[in-house]
């Protein structure tokens, strides 16, 4: 086996030499794109371990012995699937890690929100403090009077759900790969169409991978049949979601708040959008409605761990024959 790694996440090899085994090669790089590498690095390379990086077709036709792909993580949108199954490449993922911790992290989010946790805080260190009493928000509810809505009833979804049941919220979700029953076997509500689902989410929370289908799926026109003074959750990826329909829809008020870890563009370069800019600057208008983390929600030290490992694993697999998670081009 000869594997690369052209992002250095790791100091030594150990983890991967005990997966791989004595006789594997194992190269480590630092490379800013796959386009940085050298020729001699791409000639042997089986394997190709991708992390951060992008990974178009014109890019991997430089590996004339390439026979898998692994994106170290769940999101598969940054390796060319198209181009590796016009030319027999298995392309894997490792859809099981960081589950809890994402589906923790919306959680947070939702609850940080829906409670003024942020609020009052933010509230409570102006420069001149609000008055030490509660703030009137249509943001603040009672969690069991709110229905919450989940677009995407995969792994992290699932787990989602079962957290939103566990504090009382009244559970839909809308997933049309999702068969018949899904909704029985965990106790929640199936809506029919994605429509029918916004036009009662007090919660929408999005747990959908980015395909052609999805992306842009939550626009003006879908934030406009939330009920007014609902609250926005994105853990998934950004560009589901048209990130300045939600900043109109904030600051027109129909969306009383928003928790976001992923965005359009990451890492943020060029022309910033205008949400994160005005919550980088801190305006009055977003204080205590908008929460931003840096694509952060997977992370823990268990779940690097698992990363690292089950990556490894899901390779030494697809080389040996065997594959495990492998994703289609057509995949959604």
């Amino acid at each position: 086996m000869n594997i690369l790694y052209p992002e250095r996440m790791y100091a030594h090899d150990v983890v991967e030499r005990d997966v791989f085994g004595p006789d594997a090669i194992i190269v480590m790089r630092d490379a800013a794109t796959l386009a940085d590498l050298a020729q001699s690095d791409r000639d042997a390379v089986e394997g190709l371990m991708i992390f951060r990086l992008f990974a178009p077709g014109e890019e991997l036709a430089k590996f004339p012995n390439l026979l898998a792909v692994v994106r170290m993580g769940v999101g598969y949108d940054r390796v060319d699937r198209a181009w590796c199954a016009a030319h027999g490449v298995t392309v894997c993922n490792v859809p099981d890690y960081g589950t809890m911790e994402v589906a923790d992290h919306a959680i947070a989010l939702t609850l940080a929100l829906r409670r003024g946790l942020v609020l009052h805080h933010e509230a409570q260190r102006r420069p001149v403090p609000a008055p030490w009493t509660q703030i009137e928000t249509p943001m603040i509810r009672r969690l069991s009077s709110q229905v919450f809505g989940i677009v995407g009833l995969g792994r992290i979804g699932t787990a989602v759900a079962l957290r939103a049941k566990a504090f009382g919220f009244d559970v839909v979700f809308f997933d049309p790969l999702r068969s018949n029953g899904s909704d029985l076997a965990i106790g929640v509500r199936r809506a029919k169409s994605l429509d029918a689902l916004l036009a009662e989410a007090d919660v929408l929370s999005l747990h959908t991978p980015q395909t052609p289908e999805t992306i842009g799926m939550i626009g003006a026109r879908e934030l406009a049949l939330l009920p007014k003074g609902a609250v926005v959750i994105n853990t998934a990826r950004g560009r589901i979601i048209d990130i300045d329909a939600l900043e109109a829809a904030l600051r027109s008020d129909h969306i009383s708040a928003a928790g976001l870890d992923v965005i359009p563009v990451e890492p943020p370069v060029g022309p910033i959008p205008g949400l994160l800019r005005a919550y980088r600057d801190r305006e009055p208008w977003q204080e205590g409605r908008l929460i931003i983390t840096p694509h952060s929600a997977f992370h823990t030290p268990e779940a690097w761990d698992d990363i690292r490992r089950k990556s490894a694993e899901t390779m030494a697999a697809a080389l040996s024959n065997r594959p495990q998670n492998v994703i289609a081009p057509e995949s959604y």
